[in-house]
């Protein structure tokens, strides 16, 4: 294969640009993973849309992200970030083109369900990342990595309304969603021209097996199961969103087609598990070559409580503010709650720095702890809070989820280098599966019990962590194409 051209940007540091490329994609894909959120009222209108169709629609963007995330991981740990990442922006692309010429409602709820395989180009970055920063620096690296990518989210919020206004008439949404389609596939050439996997002279690992992560220990083998099943419950619940018992849009034969389905996906995933690991657990894999499971599991919790309420918390935010202060004006309920994804753009960067800085397992205490304190609070808030009120709540409390999402993320790629799209696949997709969780329960409650109940895990999160984390330390053993073997700092 072809060198691939570099220094588009003139950068000496070549892992510089590597990072700039890299979150412009993550950007992109965001961009249009959340391009209907702040069209919604214009697409609700231009359908004639029930509010049970339009909730439908933003339950389906978020179903295919979790499978997704699991399947991309291990695709990208097999066959490198370069043509992954590449490969995704053409597809969502081409999806998000389909959904701006959509027709009629279904086309449009199959649109949406298919433009969550976007939110999977997250886990991409993250090997990228791992790839060319020295673990000192790969924190911030991911962090901003994280942060400025996830931005592509707030900035779909205020860009796309501009640009249908811009487009005009009532068919302007529909140029507007198309632009974003436009930009990904031409950046998906630009991505593949001048990124590589790695830098000159270095391996890339990939695992030795496909279709699940590889585990060291008939312990680690029984937890992977656990940890598998809750993304099924999760795909269930949203099932069950869908169906006659929630909004309607599914039949309640489909729905039961579903939960079939559902069960017997998982007890393939169970053999396929099994099938990897089935050597592993036959003999005992040297002490070099282990590592533990726990770290995973537990970062998975993690980012359930930092990035899946996030997303879970700006879904529900602005209806909440109108809802509880009817005073305000909706531009200025959205525009607060639109901060809380906004602090993405320094808050998650920093969040890697402080892990760097202090060491990974602090860095997680003490954003925990910023976090849950933030939610205890928001579930006290009520009428009389005045703006400066909510401000100087969810300002600080937005800050502490969304550094904890990115001290999360500086500890996923010290595990094991060649499983790392996997590792990240798999928490992230806790990431929806806490989005999915904590929602089911504002449906079926209030807000003030939604923020306790993040309150609550997020505290559970921080006694496993305190208790069952290890620190990243010494090296991870890698094995070379010929045998050999190359130890790696994660120190």
């Amino acid at each position: 294969m072809s060198d691939p051209g570099f220094n588009v940007f003139n950068y000496k540091d070549q892992k510089i640009q590597v990072l700039h490329l890299g979150w412009i994609a993550f950007f992109i894909t965001f961009f249009m993973w959340f391009c209907h959120a702040s069209l919604m009222p214009l697409i609700k209108e231009y359908f004639d849309l029930t509010s049970g169709q339009a909730k439908a629609l933003l339950v389906l963007n978020v179903a295919l992200t979790i499978p997704a995330r699991t399947i991309v991981g291990m695709l990208v740990d097999k066959y490198g970030p370069r043509l992954m990442f590449s490969a995704i922006l053409v597809i969502s692309g081409i999806f998000c083109l389909a959904f701006s010429m959509s027709q009629n409602y279904n086309q449009l709820a199959l649109t949406r369900f298919l433009l969550g395989f976007s939110g999977a180009g997250f886990v991409i970055g993250i090997r990228l990342m791992t790839e060319w920063f020295p673990v000192k620096q790969a924190g911030t690296a991911q962090g901003v990595y994280g942060g400025w990518g996830n931005f592509g989210a707030a900035a779909a919020g205020f860009i796309l309304p501009a640009l249908a206004g811009f487009y005009g008439g009532e068919e302007g949404w529909r140029y507007a969603v198309a632009t974003g389609g436009v930009v990904a596939i031409i950046y998906a050439f630009v991505f593949y021209r001048f990124v590589r996997d790695t830098p000159k002279g270095s391996t890339y690992f990939s695992p030795k097996k496909m279709g699940a992560m590889e585990v060291t220990s008939k312990f680690d083998f029984c937890l992977y199961i656990l940890m598998t099943a809750p993304m099924f419950v999760a795909l269930a619940i949203l099932s069950w969103r869908l169906s006659p018992a929630g909004i309607g849009l599914l039949s309640e034969g489909f729905t039961y087609g579903i939960y079939a389905f559902l069960v017997l996906y998982f007890l393939q995933q169970v053999y396929k598990i099994y099938s990897v690991n089935k050597d592993n657990l036959k003999v005992e894999i040297p002490e070099l070559h282990q590592y533990k499971f726990k770290q995973v599991a537990i970062l998975n919790l993690a980012y359930m409580v930092t990035f899946g309420a996030e997303v879970a918390v700006v879904s529900m935010l602005a209806l909440h503010f109108t809802s509880l202060f009817p005073d305000w004006s909706l531009p200025k309920a959205a525009a607060i709650a639109a901060s809380f994804m906004a602090m993405n753009l320094f808050a998650r960067p920093l969040g890697g720095y402080i892990s760097d800085k202090l060491g990974r397992r602090l860095a997680l205490l003490v954003v925990l702890v910023g976090s849950g304190i933030g939610f205890y609070v928001l579930s006290l808030m009520d009428a009389s809070w005045t703006t400066f009120d909510v401000l100087a709540v969810v300002i600080p409390c937005s800050f502490f989820v969304q550094a904890g999402a990115g001290a999360v993320f500086a500890v996923v790629p010290l595990i094991k280098r060649r499983l790392t799209g996997q590792i990240a696949g798999m928490t992230g997709a806790y990431g929806n599966v806490g989005a999915a969780t904590f929602l089911l329960v504002f449906s079926l409650s209030d807000a003030a019990t939604f923020f306790s109940v993040i309150a609550v895990c997020t505290a559970v999160v921080f006694v496993l962590i305190a208790v069952f984390l290890d620190e990243p330390k010494g090296h991870i053993a890698e094995i070379n194409e010929d045998g050999s073997v190359e130890l790696i700092e994660v120190s």
